[in-house]
């Protein structure tokens, strides 16, 4: 009497679907590939925005940094000369 067993036993991987113990390069190709096809849908689902939501936005973006360099200028400006009153400059 033979072990049958002993004879089908092996690796029994290499039929499976959704093996994940293929070749390293391939599923490296594999996941390179379906990486940049995602990358691509994304791509697809951005709304550009039209020219003068453009220039609404970069208008917007140009004041808010104006502001904040003109307060953060001040605030500069007011701790530097109470600093030299504190300590007598």
């Amino acid at each position: 009497m033979t072990d049958v067993s002993a004879q089908t036993r092996g690796s029994g991987r290499t039929g499976r679907k959704g093996d994940r113990r293929g070749n390293p390069v391939s599923r490296f190709f594999r996941s390179l590939s379906l990486f940049v096809s995602q990358i691509l849908d994304e791509l697809r689902k951005v709304v550009r925005p039209t020219r003068s939501e453009l220039v609404n936005y970069t208008i917007v973006v140009i004041v808010f940094v104006t502001f904040m360099m003109a307060l953060v200028s001040v605030l500069d400006f007011v701790f530097t000369k109470f600093v030299l009153w504190v300590f007598g400059g």
